[in-house]
This record gives C-alpha cells, sequence and structure tokens, in this order.
C-alpha cells in the first residue's frame, strides 16, 4: 500500500499561525483558531497512531501542534492582559473611548503609587 500525507496538516499549521498574527485581537479571536487547530491535530494524531505506517508526514503535524500550542499560549497572555488592563483603568473609562479620560486615569494611577 502506498504511503500518504496526513489530512488537515497544512490547515492546522495555517490556523496556528494565524492564531499567532491574530493574538493581538483582544485574545479572542486567535485563541478560537488555536483551539480549533489543536482540536484537529488531536483527530489527525489518532488517525495515525491507528495506522502509523499509511501515513508520511507525522513531524509536520507535530510542527504544527506546536504552533498551536504557543498561539494558544500568546493568545491566552494577552487577553489576561487586556483583562488586567481593564480592571486597572476600570471598565467605565474603557468604554468611555475618551483618550484623554484614560490618559488622565493612566496617570493618576500611576503618580499615585
Amino acid at each position: 500500500m502506498e504511503q500518504q500525507k496526513l489530512p488537515n496538516v497544512t490547515l492546522i499549521l495555517v490556523l496556528g499561525i494565524a492564531s499567532i498574527i491574530l493574538c493581538w485581537c483582544y485574545g479572542i479571536l486567535g485563541l478560537i483558531l488555536s483551539i480549533i487547530g489543536l482540536i484537529l491535530a488531536m483527530n489527525t494524531s489518532k488517525v495515525y497512531k491507528a495506522n502509523p505506517n499509511d501515513y508520511t508526514n507525522y513531524s509536520a503535524l507535530k510542527t504544527a501542534k506546536l504552533v498551536s500550542i504557543i498561539g494558544l499560549v500568546l493568545n491566552i497572555l494577552f487577553l489576561l492582559f487586556m483583562i488586567g488592563f481593564i480592571m486597572w483603568i476600570g471598565w467605565d473609562v474603557v468604554m468611555s473611548q475618551d483618550q484623554e479620560l484614560i490618559q488622565e486615569r493612566m496617570n493618576e494611577l500611576l503618580n499615585n503609587q
């Protein structure tokens, strides 16, 4: 039987790279993409482990899974940073979207410390 490539490896890699790039979108969009990539990677791993002799690019799958994990960690860190920033500055100030008010509030908080 001829060996074939594992399905979805390229898609998993693209999702992982996109999750790293989009981690600056408040951590939400990239988080979703990295979770989807990890779920696909786990399913593809199961396919490989069922018949390891039928597939050739398991190392590419491991790389794609690692990229998705890195994207997940970056998105979680950025999401935690955004939550901390909102708690520090105040939700009402953030929702006002007034740059002067945000700068004034940050100066107040920094000068009080």
